[in-house]
Protein backbone atom coordinates (compact mmCIF):
# COMPACT_ATOMS: atom_id res chain seq x y z
CA UNK A 1 0.00 0.00 0.00
CA UNK A 2 2.55 2.26 1.08
CA UNK A 3 4.34 1.87 -2.49
CA UNK A 4 0.93 2.48 -4.18
CA UNK A 5 -0.35 5.46 -2.02
CA UNK A 6 3.39 7.48 -1.20
CA UNK A 7 3.14 10.06 1.88
CA UNK A 8 -0.31 8.44 2.46
CA UNK A 9 -1.57 6.47 5.60
CA UNK A 10 -4.18 3.67 5.92
CA UNK A 11 -5.46 1.48 7.83
CA UNK A 12 -8.00 -2.14 7.36
CA UNK A 13 -10.31 -4.19 9.14
CA UNK A 14 -7.60 -7.45 8.84
CA UNK A 15 -7.52 -8.15 12.13
CA UNK A 16 -11.46 -9.15 12.17
CA UNK A 17 -11.15 -10.37 8.80
CA UNK A 18 -8.67 -12.46 6.65
CA UNK A 19 -9.37 -10.59 3.61
CA UNK A 20 -9.56 -7.19 4.67
CA UNK A 21 -12.33 -6.32 2.74
CA UNK A 22 -12.32 -2.40 3.96
CA UNK A 23 -9.63 -0.17 3.63
CA UNK A 24 -9.37 3.71 4.81
CA UNK A 25 -6.65 5.72 3.15
CA UNK A 26 -5.76 9.76 3.97
CA UNK A 27 -3.25 12.20 4.08
CA UNK A 28 -1.75 14.64 6.23
CA UNK A 29 -3.10 16.89 7.87
CA UNK A 30 -5.96 14.50 8.05
CA UNK A 31 -6.11 12.01 11.35
CA UNK A 32 -7.66 8.95 11.58
CA UNK A 33 -7.68 6.99 14.76
CA UNK A 34 -9.36 3.88 14.94
CA UNK A 35 -11.85 3.17 17.29
CA UNK A 36 -14.07 -0.25 16.36
CA UNK A 37 -13.57 -3.48 13.59
CA UNK A 38 -15.69 -6.02 12.64
CA UNK A 39 -15.63 -8.59 9.40
CA UNK A 40 -18.31 -5.93 8.13
CA UNK A 41 -17.08 -2.03 9.59
CA UNK A 42 -14.38 -0.42 10.83
CA UNK A 43 -15.13 2.98 12.71
CA UNK A 44 -12.76 5.55 13.09
CA UNK A 45 -12.73 9.13 14.58
CA UNK A 46 -11.74 11.62 11.98
CA UNK A 47 -10.30 15.11 11.77
CA UNK A 48 -9.96 17.23 8.64
CA UNK A 49 -8.77 20.26 8.88
CA UNK A 50 -11.17 23.47 8.87
CA UNK A 51 -14.24 20.93 10.41
CA UNK A 52 -15.34 19.20 14.16
CA UNK A 53 -14.04 15.70 14.60
CA UNK A 54 -16.90 13.30 13.44
CA UNK A 55 -16.91 9.30 13.80
CA UNK A 56 -17.66 7.82 10.93
CA UNK A 57 -18.20 4.07 10.27
CA UNK A 58 -17.27 2.07 7.06
CA UNK A 59 -18.88 -0.84 5.35
CA UNK A 60 -19.13 -3.81 3.82
CA UNK A 61 -21.65 -5.77 4.29
CA UNK A 62 -22.70 -9.76 3.96
CA UNK A 63 -24.73 -11.26 1.23
CA UNK A 64 -26.39 -13.25 3.77
CA UNK A 65 -29.12 -12.26 5.61
CA UNK A 66 -28.12 -13.60 9.28
CA UNK A 67 -24.68 -12.20 8.60
CA UNK A 68 -25.74 -8.97 8.54
CA UNK A 69 -28.26 -9.33 11.40
CA UNK A 70 -24.45 -9.46 13.39
CA UNK A 71 -24.29 -6.29 11.22
CA UNK A 72 -27.34 -4.48 12.43
CA UNK A 73 -25.94 -5.85 16.40
CA UNK A 74 -22.52 -4.03 16.19
CA UNK A 75 -24.49 -1.15 14.78
CA UNK A 76 -26.42 -0.87 17.57
CA UNK A 77 -23.56 -1.32 19.90
CA UNK A 78 -21.15 1.32 18.34
CA UNK A 79 -24.24 3.65 18.79
CA UNK A 80 -24.47 3.16 22.57
CA UNK A 81 -20.77 2.61 23.27
CA UNK A 82 -19.17 5.66 21.70
CA UNK A 83 -22.55 7.87 22.80
CA UNK A 84 -23.19 8.83 19.46
CA UNK A 85 -26.74 10.59 19.93
CA UNK A 86 -24.68 13.65 20.58
CA UNK A 87 -21.74 13.34 18.41
CA UNK A 88 -21.76 13.84 14.34
CA UNK A 89 -21.54 10.12 12.72
CA UNK A 90 -21.32 8.92 9.42
CA UNK A 91 -22.36 5.41 8.25
CA UNK A 92 -21.07 4.61 4.69
CA UNK A 93 -20.74 2.11 2.00
CA UNK A 94 -22.42 -1.14 0.71
CA UNK A 95 -25.44 -2.63 2.84
CA UNK A 96 -26.31 -5.24 0.81
CA UNK A 97 -29.97 -5.05 2.00
CA UNK A 98 -32.62 -2.27 0.51
CA UNK A 99 -34.88 -0.42 2.88
CA UNK A 100 -37.95 -0.40 1.20
CA UNK A 101 -39.11 -2.36 -1.77
CA UNK A 102 -39.47 0.72 -4.22
CA UNK A 103 -35.70 0.43 -3.89
CA UNK A 104 -35.79 -2.91 -5.77
CA UNK A 105 -36.36 -2.71 -9.84
CA UNK A 106 -38.36 -5.99 -10.00
CA UNK A 107 -42.16 -4.57 -9.39
CA UNK A 108 -42.96 -8.04 -8.06
CA UNK A 109 -40.74 -6.77 -5.13
CA UNK A 110 -44.02 -4.95 -3.24
CA UNK A 111 -43.64 -5.48 0.54
CA UNK A 112 -41.38 -4.87 3.48
CA UNK A 113 -40.21 -8.54 4.24
CA UNK A 114 -38.06 -9.29 7.68
CA UNK A 115 -34.82 -8.39 6.42
CA UNK A 116 -35.82 -4.88 5.28
CA UNK A 117 -37.98 -4.46 8.43
CA UNK A 118 -34.16 -5.44 10.66
CA UNK A 119 -32.26 -2.85 8.62
CA UNK A 120 -35.00 -0.38 9.27
CA UNK A 121 -35.20 -1.16 12.59
CA UNK A 122 -31.55 -0.56 12.91
CA UNK A 123 -31.91 2.77 11.27
CA UNK A 124 -34.64 4.39 13.57
CA UNK A 125 -32.87 2.66 16.90
CA UNK A 126 -29.83 4.56 15.95
CA UNK A 127 -30.99 7.73 14.47
CA UNK A 128 -29.29 7.36 11.29
CA UNK A 129 -30.96 8.30 8.17
CA UNK A 130 -29.28 9.01 4.25
CA UNK A 131 -27.75 12.42 4.11
CA UNK A 132 -29.42 14.12 0.67
CA UNK A 133 -27.84 13.27 -2.86
CA UNK A 134 -27.33 13.66 -6.39
CA UNK A 135 -27.46 10.31 -8.40
CA UNK A 136 -29.39 7.75 -9.29
CA UNK A 137 -31.47 5.78 -6.73
CA UNK A 138 -30.38 2.36 -7.48
CA UNK A 139 -27.04 1.98 -6.88
CA UNK A 140 -26.31 -2.00 -7.69
CA UNK A 141 -26.79 -4.02 -11.00
CA UNK A 142 -25.70 -7.27 -12.37
CA UNK A 143 -25.43 -5.72 -15.49
CA UNK A 144 -27.36 -8.17 -17.22
CA UNK A 145 -28.19 -7.26 -20.52
CA UNK A 146 -31.61 -10.09 -20.72
CA UNK A 147 -32.31 -9.97 -16.74
CA UNK A 148 -31.78 -7.15 -15.96
CA UNK A 149 -32.28 -6.29 -11.92
CA UNK A 150 -30.88 -2.64 -9.65
CA UNK A 151 -31.23 -1.74 -6.19
CA UNK A 152 -29.82 0.53 -3.62
CA UNK A 153 -27.70 -1.29 -1.79
CA UNK A 154 -25.03 1.69 -1.13
CA UNK A 155 -26.13 4.34 1.27
CA UNK A 156 -24.16 7.24 3.01
CA UNK A 157 -26.10 7.81 6.58
CA UNK A 158 -25.83 10.56 9.12
CA UNK A 159 -27.42 11.39 12.34
CA UNK A 160 -29.04 14.34 13.35
CA UNK A 161 -25.75 16.08 15.08
CA UNK A 162 -23.53 15.73 11.87
CA UNK A 163 -26.36 17.55 9.84
CA UNK A 164 -26.42 20.57 12.77
CA UNK A 165 -22.24 20.43 12.64
CA UNK A 166 -22.46 19.97 8.64
CA UNK A 167 -26.05 21.64 7.29
CA UNK A 168 -24.41 22.26 3.79
CA UNK A 169 -22.92 18.14 3.34
CA UNK A 170 -24.00 16.36 0.42
CA UNK A 171 -23.14 12.75 -1.29
CA UNK A 172 -22.95 12.15 -4.47
CA UNK A 173 -23.70 8.80 -6.46
CA UNK A 174 -21.28 8.35 -9.45
CA UNK A 175 -21.96 6.52 -12.62
CA UNK A 176 -20.54 2.92 -11.69
CA UNK A 177 -18.09 2.45 -15.18
CA UNK A 178 -16.53 -0.87 -14.72
CA UNK A 179 -18.01 -1.54 -11.30
CA UNK A 180 -21.20 -2.74 -10.41
CA UNK A 181 -21.82 -0.41 -7.58
CA UNK A 182 -21.91 3.13 -8.01
CA UNK A 183 -18.85 5.18 -5.81
CA UNK A 184 -20.02 7.38 -3.53
CA UNK A 185 -18.19 10.83 -2.70
CA UNK A 186 -19.21 13.00 0.43
CA UNK A 187 -18.86 16.87 0.02
CA UNK A 188 -18.37 18.10 3.61
CA UNK A 189 -19.75 21.47 2.54
CA UNK A 190 -21.71 22.24 -0.82
CA UNK A 191 -21.93 25.91 -2.01
CA UNK A 192 -25.08 27.51 -1.54
CA UNK A 193 -26.82 28.52 -4.70
CA UNK A 194 -25.76 32.27 -5.05
CA UNK A 195 -28.51 34.93 -5.57
CA UNK A 196 -29.92 35.28 -8.81
CA UNK A 197 -29.55 31.46 -9.83
CA UNK A 198 -32.37 30.41 -11.36
CA UNK A 199 -35.65 29.72 -9.21
CA UNK A 200 -36.86 25.73 -8.66
CA UNK A 201 -38.82 24.38 -11.51
CA UNK A 202 -41.41 21.57 -11.02
CA UNK A 203 -42.54 19.75 -13.66
CA UNK A 204 -46.59 18.68 -13.04
CA UNK A 205 -46.13 15.68 -15.71
CA UNK A 206 -43.92 13.93 -12.88
CA UNK A 207 -46.74 13.63 -11.03
CA UNK A 208 -48.39 11.30 -13.45
CA UNK A 209 -46.18 8.90 -13.19
CA UNK A 210 -47.82 5.44 -11.28
CA UNK A 211 -44.76 5.07 -9.00
CA UNK A 212 -45.03 8.87 -8.18
CA UNK A 213 -46.11 8.88 -4.33
CA UNK A 214 -44.49 5.93 -3.25
CA UNK A 215 -41.31 7.41 -4.07
CA UNK A 216 -41.59 10.55 -2.81
CA UNK A 217 -42.91 9.16 0.78
CA UNK A 218 -39.98 7.28 0.64
CA UNK A 219 -37.58 9.64 0.38
CA UNK A 220 -39.76 12.26 2.70
CA UNK A 221 -39.62 9.59 5.80
CA UNK A 222 -36.20 8.97 5.17
CA UNK A 223 -34.86 12.83 5.39
CA UNK A 224 -37.20 12.57 8.86
CA UNK A 225 -40.17 14.44 7.18
CA UNK A 226 -43.28 14.32 9.20
CA UNK A 227 -45.77 11.53 7.85
CA UNK A 228 -48.52 12.61 5.26
CA UNK A 229 -50.97 11.20 3.03
CA UNK A 230 -49.53 10.46 -0.57
CA UNK A 231 -52.44 8.27 -1.65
Amino acid sequence: MTKVCKDWSYTSNHASDPDGRIVIIWKSPATVFVLHQSRQSLTCEIKVVGTIRFVYTAIYASNLAEDRADLWVDLLTIHQTLQLDSAPWVVGGDFNQIAHFAEHSNLYVNHIDPPMSNFRNTLTQTGLFDLRYLGPLFTWSNKSPTLPIAKKLDRLLVNHPWIASHPHSQATFLAPEISDHCPAVLDLAVDLPRAGTKPFKFYNFLTKHPNFCQLVGLEWNQCGGTGMDLS
